[in-house]
């Protein structure tokens, strides 16, 4: 262990100290997958973001919980049945509640619309389209 800590120091030092050191305009750039960077990288997010990142999480530790039920299974015949109905049932009770609440929703304020009308951000879309046609039949 102390062998592979002596070898990765090492190599961090070796090549902060022969490494050459370029600062250009273009190294200094973010990269963002290769397209040209728009926008501020302090741009805030919708909190939706980390409520379905935390959800997902959590949901995924749970069925984490499912693996030693399935070993032990026999063993425990109905008792670990039972136990693990109840278990399921209240992580369904959960996503249900959270389904209810809005949080998976992303398209907010549109999930209620009479039959019929068309959601502002569509709306607008498809007023868009035909001008938009126009400029392609014109090229």
């Amino acid at each position: 262990m102390a062998l592979a800590m002596i070898i990765a120091a090492a190599l961090v030092t070796l090549s902060f100290a022969i490494g050459r050191r370029v600062k250009n305009r273009v190294k200094d750039m973010p990269y963002e997958c290769g397209i040209e960077p728009t926008g501020d990288a302090r741009e805030r997010f919708s909190v939706k973001f980390y409520l379905v990142a935390m959800l997902f999480i959590l949901f995924d530790i749970e069925a984490i919980f499912l693996y030693p039920w399935a070993v032990v299974y026999k063993q425990l015949k109905m008792f670990a049945f039972v136990e693990m109905l109840l278990f399921v049932v209240l992580i369904l009770a959960g996503f249900f509640f959270i389904w209810k609440k809005g949080v998976l929703d992303w398209a907010e304020g549109e999930r209620n619309l009479p039959p019929g009308r068309v959601p502002v951000k569509l709306r607008g879309m498809l007023e868009e389209l035909p001008a938009k046609a126009a400029k392609v039949a014109v090229r």
